[in-house]
Order: C-alpha cells, then sequence, then structure tokens
C-alpha cells in the first residue's frame, strides 16, 4: 500500500466531505479538538489510544492520520510496536493483520519523511 497516495486521497475525500456537511464536519473538528487537548492525558497519550482504537476498527485511513499526529507528539517507532503488541493481545488475528498495517504506515509516513529531510 501507498500510505502518502492513500493519505492523500483520503483528503481530497474528506475536503469533499467538508463542502457537502460543513456543519458536521466542523463540529466533528471541534470535538476532536477539545477532546485532544483537555483532560489529564497528554495529546501523545491520547493519540496512542486512538491508534489502538484505530487497529481494533480496522480503520486505514485513521491508521494514517493518528501515525501522523504521533511523529508530530513525538511518538517512536518503539512505542509503537509496544502499542502494536497490546493491539495484537486484545484483537487476535484481525488485529495482528491491521498491526502489520500501520508498522509500514510508520515506516512509510515517518521513517521515509525523515530520511528525505
Amino acid at each position: 500500500m501507498d500510505w502518502p497516495a492513500s493519505m492523500t486521497d483520503m483528503r481530497t475525500q474528506l475536503r469533499a466531505l467538508n463542502k457537502a456537511i460543513p456543519d458536521a464536519t466542523r463540529e466533528f473538528g471541534e470535538l476532536s479538538s477539545t477532546v485532544k487537548h483537555t483532560g489529564a492525558l497528554s495529546v501523545r497519550e491520547k493519540e496512542w489510544i486512538a491508534l489502538g482504537i484505530a487497529i481494533a476498527m480496522r480503520c486505514e485511513p485513521c491508521i494514517g492520520f493518528h501515525v501522523e499526529a504521533l511523529a508530530k507528539a513525538g511518538g517512536t517507532r518503539e512505542e509503537l510496536a509496544d502499542v502494536l503488541g497490546i493491539a495484537l493481545q486484545m484483537g487476535g488475528g484481525p488485529s495482528l493483520m491491521y498491526a502489520a498495517k500501520t508498522l509500514a504506515a510508520w515506516d512509510q509516513l515517518v521513517a521515509e519523511k525523515a530520511a528525505a529531510e
């Protein structure tokens, strides 16, 4: 899978959705910002939780967005491996498949980007 291309396509689709239902998507964005930036947990911790849920829900675009957010929040590949282990333990075989996809997303969206800079 080409994660950068997939993320570009998803962003294009989301822009179209934003035009179709601007109030709903704006409210969703506000909810996301509020839950991410308030409370006892850090943004990074919340992104790890969101990534685990994305794996469990088998949402490939969500995996990509949360991998990107985690890289910006200072997450590491080693921490990712720990989260993938917990996702596997909780979700069994299907989570194993999405854990592998998530590692590939990290390597393409984070490691390759860092190497190019």
